[in-house]
């Protein structure tokens, strides 16, 4: 497939650039035919907050971060989406937070985790759970193939960060006593609404900012970031996430009608 030039200038370029990654990732076996659909549904969220990381997911961020630093033993799933968007940030924070990369994939097919294992593997990961290879066990409130889990991974972890996963995974790992962190730009989903702590944001903007973040973190003493972890609510989290779209929506509105005012877009000559 031929791949476009985006220009430099162009004001879309990072959106675009983003695209493109998913789509080679669909072409290399990683990304799921329905992860390109699930892409554009995140991206259309990410226009809501203005395409922008917030003070509000900063704070979520760190008390993610925080609570992944000071785990028995956490791990950090893996999927297509994930895997194709930031391999390296994936690949970074999981060496920080001495927290295990495992594959967990709702479409399985024997290529797709071969991929997103060589796609780590890639990247500098030096292990990856998760695979058809190696001990698993089963969730038991789950039916679909993200059941399967590793067993000296998310199996035996306290704490589980699923980037872009749904709602029926997180609602499983809560029943089995996981802390569960996720990364979801709708804030009204059953993935946002249930998690522990909800990142929401675009993937691309904060997984490689928890990864810059757990480098200096990583310093913090370990009482230090329970309590970070304690004080953070995620109901007024979501909330204010809510609270921002509705105002950035508000704004966009004066924004349109002032644009179309001054440039006397829509009026018509008597």
């Amino acid at each position: 497939m031929t791949k476009i030039e985006i220009p430099p200038d162009h004001p879309r370029r990072i959106s675009l650039e983003t695209r493109e990654k998913i789509i080679d990732g669909h072409e290399s076996h990683v990304v799921a035919t329905a992860g390109l659909l699930a892409h554009g549904r995140g991206e259309a969220f990410d226009y809501l907050i203005g395409e922008r990381t917030t003070e509000q997911a900063e704070l979520a961020m760190q008390a993610a971060v925080a609570a992944l630093l000071s785990a028995k033993h956490p791990v950090i799933s893996v999927n297509g989406n994930a895997c194709s968007l930031v391999p390296e940030a994936l690949v970074e924070l999981s060496e920080v937070c001495k927290a295990p990369l495992e594959i967990n994939l709702f479409y399985y097919r024997k290529e797709r985790e071969d991929a997103i294992r060589d796609a780590l593997i890639d990247a500098g990961a030096k292990v990856v759970l998760g695979t058809q290879d190696r001990p698993s066990m089963n969730i038991p409130e789950l039916s679909s193939n993200r059941r399967k889990v590793d067993v000296e991974g998310i199996g035996a972890a306290d704490v589980v960060l699923v980037p872009l996963e749904d709602g029926d995974r997180t609602e499983a790992l809560k029943a089995i006593g996981k802390f569960v962190i996720t990364i979801d730009l709708n804030p009204m989903s059953r993935t946002a609404v249930y998690s522990d702590i909800t990142i929401i944001d675009n993937i691309v903007r904060a997984l490689p900012r928890m990864a810059e973040q757990a480098h200096v973190m990583k310093k913090i003493p370990k009482d230090e970031l329970h309590q970070i972890v304690r004080s953070f609510n995620n109901s007024e989290n979501i909330a204010t996430a809510v609270r921002i779209i509705i105002t950035h929506l508000e704004r966009r509105v004066k924004d349109i009608v002032e644009l179309r005012t001054k440039t006397n877009i829509g009026v018509s000559e008597k």
